[in-house]
């Protein structure tokens, strides 16, 4: 028995559906490379360099054989697929009409990054309160802990911001701040604690300050298609 054209159609039309779904996805890629050192001053980053620190160690960070950006410290692991690390800028120091000999870059420390290393997406944070200079991020799970500073830079918060949840599950006021008579550090790297779910704080000039947090179920969303957009990073609190 011969089929009609229009069956005959939807035939070939569900062939070739069925072949391109079947069609494996690409595979990506994606680490970090080694480190090395360059020059790093506060001349060059006012805000991050500390006392007498004039080199820092990069790393590049990799995927699929291309240096998508530069990074600095150590990297967390937020699931089995996705991580976090800290971007490192390089910035051009050069200023308007100077034509000096060599060109002048200087190195940052910059925000934190995001990355997926199934579908290879990187997604910068904008992690609440968040200040290069000050915050020193302190991460379990999908939480990261820091002494955040306002916008008007006048006062010192301690912070708590879950990954992909547009508020900080904490913020709490710690001390005035006065950049010319800070410490170096502001404050220490935050102290995770698992039962009962602790996070304790280490200001300088000041004693520690320990907050229980409610737990909450990670809402971190990771693509599962290649064309999709990055998950929303954790926005800044209004």
């Amino acid at each position: 028995m011969q089929l009609s054209k229009s069956v005959a159609s939807w035939i070939a039309i569900l062939a070739i559906t069925g072949s391109l779904s079947a069609a494996p996805r690409k595979v990506h890629v994606v680490g970090l490379g080694a480190f090395k050192r360059v020059p790093y001053s506060r001349a060059g980053d006012p805000a991050g360099a500390t006392v007498g620190e004039n080199t820092l160690k990069i790393r590049p960070l990799i995927v699929d054989g291309l240096v998508k950006e530069w990074t600095t410290g150590e990297s967390h692991d937020v699931t089995d697929r996705s991580f976090v690390v800290r971007r490192v800028l390089h910035i051009n120091d050069e200023l308007p009409g100077e034509k000096s000999a060599a060109n002048r870059w200087v190195w940052q420390r910059g925000p934190w990054l995001l990355v997926d290393r199934v579908s290879g997406h990187i997604s910068a944070l904008k992690l609440p309160d968040y200040d290069p200079g000050v915050s020193q991020v302190s991460w379990f799970r999908d939480y990261a802990a820091y002494c955040g500073l306002t916008t008007s830079g006048k006062s010192l918060y301690a912070v708590v911001a879950q990954l992909a949840v547009r508020k900080p599950v904490l913020s709490k006021k710690l001390a005035a701040f006065e950049a010319a008579n800070r410490a170096e550090p502001v404050c220490a790297s935050a102290r995770w604690q698992r039962d009962p779910f602790r996070v304790t704080f280490n200001p300088s000039g000041m004693g520690a300050v320990s907050f229980e947090i409610v737990p909450g179920s990670a809402v971190l969303v990771e693509d599962s298609d290649d064309s999709a957009e990055p998950a929303a990073a954790a926005a800044k609190a209004n």
